[in-house]
């Protein structure tokens, strides 16, 4: 699962940006544009909705809920700082897609019971795509964050993100959790829409190594059970 993140380039439109991640396979973007106005914000989110559309993907916003709400978008990424995702919820409705920001085991924790859609847990190192940057985790930090969460019975699918590349896809994914955020490792590769399809290609061929393994325990489970059985 890949989430594009739309970054301010001098080299590509927001639109453009789309345009490629959606070329190179990507079916989720997250329209982030702090610095602009809920007009700007609007004119851009105009240009590129046509473009999630004719490409079956999802589109959320980085804040921005009442816009969200507007043009009919699947949903809102939150920040710590932005509206309460319980009010989100009840301001867009039950089949709209809600995500948090998260840093630590305990954001997620608290979470716990909440009908939010994901988290987005970060950051893995240290990007310049966000300021006000908290602590990153790396892999260890991954390891630790989701063995705990998933001891906690909490099931809620986590995105890691913060400068992440191509090549720590592999490591990320094999912490256990469920999908990678990208953006400036993208808008910044010599071609976009080619390191989009790699990027995807990476997370399949994880996503096939994680299948396996779980169908191993599972087997190994239901091998130990049947050899009880037939010792009773």
């Amino acid at each position: 699962m890949l989430m594009y993140i739309t970054h301010p380039s001098d080299h590509y439109t927001i639109a453009e940006q789309v345009q490629m991640v959606l070329e190179g396979g990507c079916k989720w973007i997250q329209l982030r544009l702090k610095d602009a106005s809920d007009e700007e914000f609007r004119q851009t989110a105009q240009e590129i909705i046509p473009l999630c559309q004719e490409n079956s993907a999802f589109l959320v916003f980085d804040d921005r809920v009442e816009l969200a709400r507007e043009m009919s978008v699947h949903g809102v990424h939150l920040g710590k700082n932005d509206m309460n995702p319980l009010q989100a919820r009840e301001y867009l409705g039950a089949e709209a897609i809600i995500g948090v920001t998260a840093n630590t085991t305990d954001d997620i924790l608290r979470f716990k019971g909440w009908d939010v859609d994901y988290v987005g847990l970060g950051p893995f190192r240290f990007t310049t795509t966000k300021s006000n940057l908290s602590p990153v985790l790396g892999i260890e930090g991954y390891e630790k964050v989701v063995k705990t969460v998933r001891g906690a019975d909490m099931l809620l699918p986590i995105v890691a993100i913060g400068g992440i590349t191509l090549e720590d896809i592999p490591a990320i994914m094999a912490t256990g959790v469920n999908g990678v955020a990208m953006s400036g490792a993208i808008l910044n590769a010599p071609d976009p829409v080619g390191y989009t399809r790699e990027v995807i290609a990476a997370l399949n061929k994880a996503a096939g190594i994680a299948d396996a393994e779980a169908q191993k325990q599972v087997d190994e489970a239901n091998a130990s059970a049947e050899s009880a059985a037939a010792n009773d």
